[in-house]
């Protein structure tokens, strides 16, 4: 018995070490002759996405209410997390002055959001921004 065990083990061993050899591989590669094409740079495809496309509108520059979510008004002393977080749950907004309306608002929270109304916007709302939890919590700690 402990010889079948020892050359099961020697067995073992050596199969183990096969596996450090590299066996040469041939490489097959298409033949691109025939298909006439040419490089292209993926500066020149232009791609953009739907987050692209809106970030270069009003919304890269000014928070839009309708697709932001709480810490972009970290940016703004007094806003985040109390005030930020009353915008965005009761959007979408028709327009600007619509986030006065909010219904528990305090009167120093009027007057902080009153004083930054140049500071926001109002686009349509859009997928890529607002859907799950994201609004809330977007996961950057």
């Amino acid at each position: 018995m402990k010889r079948l065990v020892s050359l099961l083990a020697f067995l073992v061993l050596l199969v183990g070490c096969l596996s450090w050899v590299s066996w040469p591989q041939q490489a097959i590669a298409a033949d691109l002759t025939s298909l006439a094409l040419r490089p292209t740079l993926v500066a020149e495809l232009n791609l953009r996405n739907a987050a692209d496309a809106k970030l270069g509108t009003e919304f890269g520059k000014k928070i839009d209410l309708n697709n932001t979510n709480v810490r972009a008004f970290r940016k703004y002393p007094g806003f985040y997390p109390t005030i930020a977080y009353k915008v965005v749950s009761h959007a979408p907004y028709e327009k600007v002055e619509d986030v006065l309306k909010i219904s528990g608002l305090t009167d120093d929270e009027k007057k902080l959001l009153e004083a930054n109304l140049d500071k926001f916007a109002i686009t349509a709302v859009d997928d890529t921004f607002v859907e799950g939890g994201d609004r809330y919590n977007n996961g950057y700690y």
